[in-house]
């Protein structure tokens, strides 16, 4: 299937982490970013599943693989989401 490195938040997230400075990339871009991956992986996972069952010679290891790997972008992109909708309603509780 795919290697090590398919590119989940590794352009973004680490770009926004490391520049810091005016060069940054805005909390949105990389939330797009993780949907757009997190979509990716999601579409690898199903093609991987897909040809399991088909039998076109995918390994049940790398279904595996990809699997877990869409369910863990999955998870982290709703806990992102959590996150910042809970500082979102904290900031809206706050009184000027």
């Amino acid at each position: 299937m795919g290697g090590l490195d398919d590119g989940f938040l590794s352009d973004a997230g680490v770009a926004a982490s490391n520049a810091g400075g005016a060069g940054s990339v805005p909390f949105a871009g990389v939330l797009q970013s993780m949907v757009k991956e997190t979509a990716k992986l999601d579409q690898k996972a199903g093609e991987a599943v897909t040809g399991l069952l088909n039998g076109s010679g995918v390994e049940v290891h790398d279904a595996m693989i990809a699997t877990q790997k869409a369910n863990m972008a999955f998870e982290l992109a709703l806990q992102v989401r959590n996150k910042a909708v809970g500082a979102y309603q904290q900031m809206m509780g706050m009184q000027f």
